[in-house]
C-alpha cells in the first residue's frame, strides 16, 4: 500500500537534500560494491531523478506539474515516484516477488531514504553519509549533479546553454564538453539529457 511523504517545509537547500536522498538510496541498495557486482549502476539517473521529485514535493510543496516542468518528466511519472509503495519495493528487490511490481521501483528507494533521513534528523545537516571522496573517484554521482547544475535552465536547451551550465564537469574520466559534442540537439528536457549521456559513457 503506498503512500506520501508528507513533511513541513523548511526552504533548506534543495540541491544538497536530493544529494544526501541520492546517496542514501545507494547505502539502502546495499552501497557501492553491491550496485557494481550486480552491474545496476544504469539505475543511478533514475535514483537521482527520483530523489529529486521526493525533495521537491515533500519540501518545497510544488505539485506534480510543477515538479514535471522543472526536471523535464510526465506529471504521471513524478505522481508515480511520490506514490510508490514502498513496501513492494522491498519485497521486490529481496526476490519475494516473482513479478516486477507496478510501482516506480527508484520511487519507493528514494522515498525510504527520505524517511529515514527525515526521522534520524539528518536531511538538513552538512553530513554526507558515503565519502564524497568515493563517490567522485567511482564518478557514478554525474546524474545528480548534472541536475542540480541545469535547475531553473529553460527546455528545450541547446549545446551552447548546456556547456554554460555543465562546463568543467568529467564524468568517467571524460570532459563534459565532449560528451555534449556527441549528442543531438535540442535536449528537451533534463531527464533526456541524463539519458543522451549515458548513451555516450
Amino acid at each position: 500500500m503506498g503512500f506520501e511523504v508528507i513533511a513541513r517545509p523548511k526552504g533548506g537547500n534543495v540541491d544538497k537534500m536530493a544529494e544526501k536522498v541520492f546517496y542514501e538510496s545507494i547505502k539502502l541498495l546495499g552501497g557501492l560494491r553491491r550496485l557494481i557486482e550486480f552491474r545496476n549502476l544504469t539505475w543511478l539517473p533514475s535514483l537521482a531523478e527520483a530523489a529529486y521529485v521526493v525533495v521537491l514535493k515533500n519540501e518545497t510543496l510544488k505539485t506534480y506539474g510543477e515538479i514535471a516542468r522543472e526536471l523535464g518528466i510526465t506529471e504521471q511519472t513524478a505522481k508515480n515516484i511520490v506514490t510508490a509503495d514502498e513496501e513492494e519495493v522491498i519485497k521486490y528487490l529481496e526476490g519475494e516477488l516473482e513479478e516486477r511490481p507496478k510501482d516506480h521501483i527508484a520511487g519507493g528507494i528514494a522515498k525510504m531514504a527520505y524517511r529515514r533521513l527525515k526521522e534520524e534528523g539528518k536531511l538538513d545537516t552538512e553530513e554526507i553519509e558515503i565519502r564524497q571522496e568515493e563517490m567522485n573517484v567511482l564518478d557514478i554521482d554525474w546524474a545528480v549533479h548534472v541536475l542540480a547544475k541545469v535547475r531553473g535552465l529553460d527546455f528545450p536547451a541547446s549545446r551552447e546553454e548546456l556547456v554554460e551550465r555543465l562546463g568543467g564537469m568529467i564524468i568517467k574520466g571524460r570532459k563534459i564538453e565532449d560528451i555534449l559534442e556527441m549528442i543531438e540537439y535540442p535536449v528537451k528536457s533534463p531527464a533526456e539529457l541524463l539519458h543522451k549521456i549515458k548513451l555516450q559513457l
